[in-house]
């Protein structure tokens, strides 16, 4: 420790070396590889176990002007933004039984959402809903989409139950013809893709995964027949059963606390521990939202991702622990700025790029050495001590001292999503139940009867796969389609060296398509914001094209190349972050661009939805090529 650091109470060099250490282990050569797809064998996995009656009805052979893939928050505010602008003729397409996306697969016992209420849910204003608590829990969410679709009269054009198949551009005709395994062949002039980031669940590849002869199933789809209970817990089923959960995420963590007050004997498996934060949920007050003024949604939205990316705001509306933590890193160094300097943007420059901790603010952005400044290192030091905050609530609420080490996550906050629980640590106190912590590993074997891990078989009688979902794999493997443009050209083949992307949205040679995600647009904490954004981006753009009697809306090559040039440009504000943080889907599993082409937009959502906003100012629609199918 030098001579600058004798008042802390932590070793800010010796944690540095600590982080490295942990990130190293965890770093695989095989990356994404690492992972199984859930086909075949594994198909089981992603069949619907919540369908009370299933849908009979004859093939469809007709046309629409817009088709929406995706029936969760994304497509629905795509048919409501597109409802509000006028345009009613279209169709959306889900696979599940309801509308609900995440939240109609995510039903596990504890399954909640980690953002505020008032910010996650969109069009809280225009729907008059009012949720329960700051935090809402999975059946409620569930109950809000239903709210939004009976708002928006979706149910009326919906196909659910339904998969597509493939989408393929007919030249001759100028429409897409959307195929599902119904045998339908819909004829569309748009077609929206909205199946979501967080859409496919993924298994480990772990030698032996298909010889356990006990029972399985993925977090996503949970068996409440074999557990008992429902979301709110009471898995009764498991009072005879050894249960097995491999995987520490934030599905995990919030599923972990019902198993073990339920199952005889629980095993979690740990390659890295979470950031486990206070959540300390509260009822919402009727009163206070009745009371706010037209637009406050927008503005909370707004404000909390401002936040989150560093930008000074009068007032922190949400004041939450998200929130906290950038409170934490930027009040420290706030008064040291330079009045002048415009420093909108820290998280980005600050937290994701260690070239702005080594620099300063005002060396990072004139690249001139004019004056010292420590706000670099203060930066640092502010990350290091809310993360010893976070390690040293595990030894205060884990009794055992090395389940308590096991359970402290070293690195940077937002290496990985932080979690938010006030049950989950205190579990590990249960006799029932056991931490085995593969420190960075993984388990080495599944067998018939169980799990092997260092030389020891852990007898079970249910595997619960708390594994996550696919994010870095190719598009139509995670979307489970194909999209075939111009010249039958695959979006697989147009991509297998790259997204290339106008606005993340638009994607040459497939004209008329439209993607909705994170990738080459904004990637923001409350993801129904970016959604919406997108939504009201989609509307803006079909409206202009309708008055102008365009039928045809293809990026431009131009266009094209210079965003993935803005892309791979912004992408280096947060490689070198990335690549120092422990694997997992936020940096692609350590491998940190590899295709930095695939990166989202990295001057952060705010600076995203500004840049798209002066954008529609001009409707111009620049850099889209507009003619007649």
């Amino acid at each position: 420790m030098n001579a600058g650091t004798k008042s802390l109470n932590f070793d800010p060099d010796a944690l540095a070396k600590k982080y490295k250490l942990e990130r190293d282990k965890r770093v695989r050569p095989d990356g994404n590889d690492q992972y199984r797809e859930v086909v075949g064998e594994f198909a089981y996995f992603v069949e619907d176990p919540y369908l009370k009656e299933e849908i009979e009805r004859d093939p469809l052979e007709d046309e629409v002007e817009v088709v929406i893939i995706g029936g969760g928050f994304g497509g629905m505010l795509a048919a409501a933004r597109l409802r509000e602008a006028g345009i009613n003729d279209f169709r959306l397409i889900e696979k599940g039984g309801d509308f609900g996306g995440t939240w109609y697969w995510n039903r596990y016992p504890g399954a909640s959402c980690d953002i505020e209420s008032y910010v996650y849910f969109p069009l809280l204003e225009k729907t008059g809903f009012v949720p329960k608590m700051k935090y809402t829990n999975a059946p409620e969410t569930l109950e809000y989409c239903h709210r939004i679709a009976e708002k928006y009269q979706l149910y009326e054009n919906a196909l659910l139950q339904t998969e597509v198949a493939s989408t393929d551009w007919d030249e001759t005709l100028g429409r897409w013809i959307v195929s599902t395994n119904r045998q339908d062949a819909i004829k569309a002039r748009y077609v929206v893709h909205s199946n979501g980031p967080l859409n496919r669940p993924k298994l480990p590849a772990i030698e032996g995964i298909n010889d356990f002869k006990g029972h399985t199933f993925h977090t996503s789809r949970w068996d409440y027949g074999y557990t008992g209970g429902d979301s709110n817990g009471g898995l009764t089923h498991l009072a005879d059963k050894r249960v097995a959960v491999i995987g520490t995420g934030a599905t995990a963590v919030q599923c972990v606390p019902h198993l073990g007050a339920a199952a005889k004997a629980l095993y979690v498996f740990q390659r890295t521990p979470s950031s486990i934060d206070v959540r300390n949920n509260q009822p919402t007050d009727p009163d206070w939202m009745s009371s706010q003024p037209t637009g406050w949604q927008d503005n909370r939205r707004k404000n909390f991702e401002s936040i989150m990316t560093g930008a000074v705001v009068s007032e922190d509306l949400v004041a939450d622990g998200w929130t906290e933590a950038f409170r934490l890193l930027f009040g420290s160094v706030r008064d040291k700025a330079p009045s002048k300097a415009k420093i909108a943007g820290w998280a980005a420059m600050g937290l994701l790029n260690p070239d702005f901790y080594r620099l300063g603010i005002k060396q990072y952005l004139t690249n001139k050495v004019t004056e010292h400044m420590d706000l670099a290192k203060a930066l640092e030091l502010a990350d290091y001590e809310k993360m010893e905050k976070v390690r040293a609530r595990a030894d205060a609420l884990v009794e055992d001292e090395t389940t308590a080490e096991a359970l402290k996550p070293y690195y940077r906050q937002f290496c990985k999503r932080p979690c938010f629980h006030d049950e989950y640590l205190p579990t590990f106190n249960r006799d029932n139940v056991t931490l085995v912590n593969t420190d960075g590993r993984g388990i080495d074997q599944i067998t018939p009867r169980g799990i092997v891990f260092d030389g020891t078989e852990y007898e079970v009688d249910c595997i619960i796969f708390a594994t996550g979902f696919e994010v870095g794999t190719d598009y139509a493997r995670r979307a489970g389609y194909q999209i075939y443009g111009r010249g039958g050209q695959s979006i697989s083949e147009k991509w297998s060296n790259g997204l290339s992307t106008f606005h993340g949205m638009h994607s040459r040679g497939f004209p008329n398509a439209f993607f909705f995600g994170p990738a080459q647009s904004a990637f923001t904490a409350t993801y129904t914001y970016s959604l919406d954004e997108q939504s009201i981006h989609l509307a803006h753009i079909l409206t202009n094209a309708k008055k102008r009697g365009a039928t045809l809306i293809e990026a431009s090559e131009v266009a094209e190349k210079q965003w993935v040039e803005t892309i791979i440009e912004k992408s280096r504000l947060t490689a070198d972050f990335q690549s120092q943080c422990t694997p997992g889907y936020y940096n692609n599993e350590g491998h940190v661009n590899v295709k930095p082409q695939n990166s989202t937009y990295g001057g952060g959502p705010i600076e995203f939805f500004a840049l798209m906003k002066k954008w529609r100012s001009n409707n111009k629609l620049e850099g889209l090529e507009l003619s007649q199918a």
